[in-house]
């Protein structure tokens, strides 16, 4: 069985640090980001259409921290489900097992 807490945190925190990066690059290297930004949308056959602001230190701190909690409720809605899914399959093969004996 999966922690869902455990989970959820494992998930937070990835979400977080890779906002936390994008919002590092925003800070260091605009310019090459949003070349970097324009040139991906083309790989995908799509006209370049967002521009990256100034850096908000605010903004940036904001977005992970709402990264994060949406990154918990992930993981944790994940770890609950993905733990109901076991306990159903293990009792249908109870008495899948059940079943094949009285054969």
């Amino acid at each position: 069985m999966l922690n869902k807490n455990k989970t959820g945190l494992i998930i937070g925190i990835f979400f977080a640090i890779v906002h936390a990066i994008w919002a590092f690059f925003v800070a260091a290297i605009p310019n090459q980001l949003q070349s970097f930004l324009d040139w991906v949308f083309v790989l995908h056959s799509l006209q370049p259409y967002w521009t990256i602001t100034a850096f908000n230190f605010l903004n940036a701190l904001f977005l992970v921290v709402v990264t994060f909690a949406f990154g918990y409720l992930f993981g944790f809605l994940f770890a609950a489900i993905w733990n109901l899914i076991r306990k159903t399959g293990k009792r249908t093969e109870r008495v899948v097992r059940s079943r094949r004996k009285r054969r």
